[in-house]
């Protein structure tokens, strides 16, 4: 079961450093706060695999402080892109 965890691991560290990768190039705001949340996410999936193979539920806070995180920061920002775009 941990070569389980460890190959999960191994491919949320792949696309975070490809998500990595379009927060840096990103052509636009859009895209690099879609890859901001994206990567928000991945960090959230990685801890909870963490605290699977560790058998451990005491970052569950840090979690649920996280996904609320990404949840306002991605409404924030489409908010204002909505209101930039109004602009225009």
């Amino acid at each position: 079961m941990t070569a389980l965890y460890t190959a999960t691991l191994a491919v949320l560290s792949a696309a975070g450093l490809l998500t990595l990768l379009r927060l840096v190039r990103g052509p636009d705001a859009l895209n690099r706060i879609v890859a901001l949340d994206v990567l928000l996410t991945m960090i959230i999936a990685g801890t909870a695999v963490g605290m699977v193979l560790r058998e451990d539920t005491t970052p569950l806070p840090v979690l649920v402080v996280l996904a609320l995180l990404a949840f306002t920061g991605s409404v924030t920002a489409a908010h204002l892109i909505e209101k930039r775009e109004g602009l225009r």
